[in-house]
């Protein structure tokens, strides 16, 4: 099959090799699938940086947890009945070598879920890694009906997701944006009140999330948490709740004595080691939410194989508002 693999880490045109690898085989309990379009996550991208500091896992990584494709083979204990069915994966490499960035990949028959009729192979190649982070970051705190939500972030492909999974749960959604710009797509996900933070500082943030939110903010989907937690602890209710999944500085500071008068509860939230059950839940809601008239991702860039060291530059680029995805020839 052909594939792009790296064997060392560092800057993309370094260290990826597009060539040619003995075609993979699903073992017991596992799928094969052909994959026709590859989802590339910021957190791929960090893992050929080695941005994490945990080296090389394995010797030869073929990157990308996400894609998107057809089963085309079901290894021992896995109905025939899976054949030729269209799926999205996720955690393809997830404590696993090879991911999704070749013409074949091997998962977890779990792991292939069905793609809902309508959607298309680059949707289903955004969704993985995303939506089972959004999922589980909106549902951490409880049950959501007639609850007020707060996405931070709203814009990013965790917020839409977000978003949308609130909405779909009954909760009141609010989100913040970074840019006007943004305005239409997240509200167009969902969220009932949509602030763009532009030039705003936190105070006037803080004035204006209690206006909206009125009696307070009963759970908050964090992207930014050394950034937004001391605006987060200044709007939640008591007993609200954090869900958080990504921070700018790996060891921030906190105000300890207000999040502890405020009974606050905060999540931290690694989607690679999501218990097994909830991964399945987060997949059930993201079929749901797919089925639901929910408007998917705005797909920016779509590149080849051979192209894909470009891919994994674009992807580091800031300022990028639609995803990119590798398509795989059929």
């Amino acid at each position: 099959m052909q594939a792009t693999w790296y064997e060392k880490q560092g800057p993309a045109h370094d260290v990826l090799v597009v060539g040619t690898m003995a075609d993979p085989q699903p073992g017991p309990g596992e799928v094969r699938i052909r994959v026709h379009a590859s989802g590339i996550n910021p957190g791929d991208v960090k893992k050929r940086q080695d941005a994490f500091g945990v080296g090389m896992p394995f010797p030869r990584v073929i990157p990308h947890s996400d894609g998107a494709g057809v089963v085309d083979r079901a290894g021992p204990g896995v109905p025939e009945s899976r054949v030729g069915q269209s799926v999205w994966c996720y955690g393809a490499q997830s404590y696993r070598p090879f991911g999704t960035a070749a013409e074949y990949t091997v998962v977890p028959e779990a792991q292939a879920v069905p793609l809902p009729e309508g959607v298309s192979f680059e949707q289903g190649a955004c969704i993985g890694i995303p939506g089972i982070t959004a999922q589980r970051a909106v549902h951490a705190g409880g049950p959501l009906a007639d609850r007020t939500v707060l996405v931070q972030g709203g814009a990013g492909a965790v917020g839409l997701c977000a978003v949308g999974l609130a909405r779909l749960a009954g909760a009141r959604v609010i989100a913040t944006v970074r840019s006007q710009a943004d305005v239409g797509a997240v509200t167009g996900a969902g969220a009932h009140d949509v602030l763009c933070t532009d030039g705003l500082a936190d105070p006037d943030i803080v004035a204006a999330l209690r206006k909206v939110a009125g009696q307070g903010i009963d759970h908050i989907v964090e992207v930014a948490f050394d950034a937004n937690v001391n605006i987060d602890v200044e709007v939640l209710s008591l007993g609200g709740s954090i869900g958080t999944y990504a921070t700018d500085r790996s060891m921030p500071s906190i105000p300890f004595w207000p999040l502890v008068f405020q009974n606050t509860r905060v999540y931290f939230l690694g989607s690679d080691d999501f218990p097994s059950d909830a991964k399945a839940a987060a997949a059930r809601d993201i079929n749901a939410l797919l089925g639901s008239g929910w408007p998917g991702f705005s797909v920016d860039r779509e590149f080849t194989l051979a192209q894909i060291a470009e891919a994994h530059v674009q992807v580091e680029a800031r300022g990028r508002r639609g995803r990119v995805v590798v398509l795989v020839p059929r």
